[in-house]
């Protein structure tokens, strides 16, 4: 594995890759990230581990302050009980909230600091997002100092809550209240806090009698959306990706047994394909056996099935990092389904809380999956399968510095935080490295295609793509990086990187046509053949538009930039 703080290199001469065209230098990278993975240092990982440490043992010893039920020794007579659930809950959506969970840390993108969130979230002037043009008290793009006491109140409430008892209304509606007033006036925060789980878990425990009831249909509202969202093409290329990420994934012959034929076919092979659909089957039947058992063996078995599945997806540190979100899931499957078997998900009296549900687990995903352009991916829990919302950023030489230094940001730009980690002269490996990641999912090849496509009539443009070099040729930047440094939190949410962001950008940095170009991609429909795409020059605005085929995707190379692409006509 190298030195233990170093990054991995790849196993090709760099100063000669560096010569070669854009799209020969993304598909040996391709070919190095199904060996090597993100190649980032492996103290990386262990960064990752202490802070999964500290969120065990931290909410331990929190919920151990809890009168009435034991010290920190004593844990396991009092693990399962309501109330511990319920601190668990609200922990985890202020560890959320405040950026330690998903999205954090080097495998983001955030190499220094690791944690950006709440620099962010408590800095007047950043960029927000207000997710309905409608809502009255919501005008304006930055931050102010009521969104910064709405956070910090948030916050504030949030710890209340952890050394309250018992946690009832008057706890309760402070957070949920907060949370709502913070999403209506910014759909990052709302987003970051996780609040399509836990805000919404929070929110049930207002009706004590039919609180775990409600927990329980949340929980399994997640696992049967996260599995219906994986019926899809793009499912076996997120295993594949994910799994030659793997650090535990010593061995090269099954690294190579995911790809047809590697290293010349490097689409998806038959065994990811089985073990991505196989998962699916998983995360369907498991969590069906424990809405419907009511203890025993049977849901014994369940249980440790469902454990092993979300210890399987936390061993493979997927880039997003939901780490925590797993553990949350072990947890909240062993209490709710396992200690509190007996609690019948559909037993709850309260018509209001049927109604929130109804809306929340069933409503808003339905519309999500339905038309993705109006609900991010979250709330529709299309979870982690690959069709996600996209962008990459296109950037004159020194237009991508100008931008960055006309925001508030509390933190460096991607660049600089890049050359700092892995020095200039990797810097360009691990910007490669990160696009061909983006590559290895369907939408990556969507995004080359548009992009190639952009450039075709520019005789110089994909000779001037150059992946770091922002001084002399153009940069390229995922969305997800450009969101990272100009939001504070991202977590493979296109729409907070779509044109919402782009006109905020354009308003604090004036543009000259041509400067910056942006490609965007939507999520495919659930009943849909294809993916919509629009490119977008802030000083000229929508340069041109049309769809293309998941199914071409699916048979076409990580690196290729030919996929048939229908172009719709210009609007006169």
């Amino acid at each position: 594995m190298g030195n233990f703080t170093e990054p991995v290199l790849p196993d090709f001469d760099i100063d000669e890759w560096a010569r070669r065209p854009y799209f020969e230098r993304l598909q040996a990278m391709c070919v190095d990230w199904s060996l090597r993975g993100f190649g980032i240092p492996p103290v990386a990982y262990l960064f990752y581990v202490v802070k999964l440490v500290v969120y065990v043992g931290g909410f331990i010893g929190v919920a151990s302050l809890t009168p009435g039920i034991g010290g920190v020794t004593e844990v396991g007579d009092w693990w399962f009980e309501p109330i511990v659930f319920q601190k668990a809950v609200i922990w985890t959506l202020l560890w959320e909230v405040i950026g330690l969970g998903c999205g954090s840390g080097p495998l983001t993108g955030r190499m220094n600091p690791p944690f950006t969130a709440v620099a962010f979230f408590l800095r007047k002037g950043t960029v927000r997002l207000r997710p309905f043009a409608w809502v009255p008290l919501t005008a304006g793009d930055s931050r102010t100092v009521v969104d910064v006491l709405l956070y910090a109140a948030l916050l504030g409430s949030g710890v209340r809550a952890l050394f309250s008892s018992p946690i009832d209304g008057p706890v309760i509606w402070p957070i949920v209240i907060l949370g709502v007033l913070l999403g209506l006036r910014d759909k990052t925060v709302f987003l970051a806090a996780r609040a399509e789980h836990y805000l919404l878990t929070t929110a049930v425990f207002l009706w004590p009698a039919d609180g775990l009831a409600g927990a329980k249909a949340i929980q399994l509202a997640l696992w049967m959306g996260a599995a219906t969202s994986k019926l899809n093409h793009h499912f076996p290329s997120v295993m594949t990706a994910m799994l030659s990420n793997h650090p535990l994934n010593f061995s090269d012959r099954f690294r190579k047994a995911l790809y047809r034929d590697h290293p010349t076919d490097m689409r998806s092979s038959k065994l990811s394909a089985f073990i991505a659909h196989g998962a699916t089957v998983v995360e369907y039947t498991a969590p069906l056996v424990l809405a419907f058992s009511t203890g025993g063996r049977v849901t014994t078995v369940a249980l440790v099935v469902m454990v092993c599945f979300h210890l399987g997806i936390l061993s493979s540190f997927p880039l997003g990092v939901p780490l925590e979100w797993n553990i949350f899931f072990v947890f909240s499957a062993l209490s709710l389904f396992g200690h509190h078997s007996e609690v019948r998900f559909w037993e709850i009296d309260s018509p209001v809380l049927i109604a929130l549900l109804l809306v929340c687990v069933v409503a808003v995903p339905v519309v999500g999956n339905r038309w993705p352009a109006k609900a991010s991916f979250l709330p529709s829990m299309r979870y982690y399968a690959g069709n996600w919302a996209a962008s990459v950023w296109i950037f004159k030489p020194g237009v991508y510095q100008r931008i960055h230094a006309s925001l508030v940001s509390p933190i460096p730009s991607y660049l600089d935080q890049v050359d700092t980690f892995v020095g200039p002269e990797l810097a360009p490996v691990t910007m490669a490295r990160g696009q061909a990641f983006r590559s290895m999912h369907l939408q990556g090849r969507a995004l080359n295609s548009v992009l190639a496509h952009v450039l075709r009539d520019d005789p110089d443009g994909l000779a001037q793509l150059d992946p770091v070099d922002a001084d002399h040729g153009l940069v390229l930047l995922d969305g997800e990086l450009m969101a990272a440094t100009a939001l504070g939190w991202n977590f493979g949410e296109g729409h907070l990187h779509h044109e919402q962001l782009l006109a905020s950008i354009a308003a604090r940095c004036p543009l000259e046509p041509g400067d910056l170009r942006c490609v965007f991609l939507e999520s495919q429909p659930i009943a849909a053949p294809d993916l919509h795409w629009r490119v977008v020059d802030p000083a000229r605005g929508q340069l041109a538009e049309g769809h293309v085929k998941a199914q071409d995707l699916v048979e076409h190379q990580p690196w290729s930039h030919d996929v048939p692409l229908q172009v719709a006509p210009a609007s006169t």
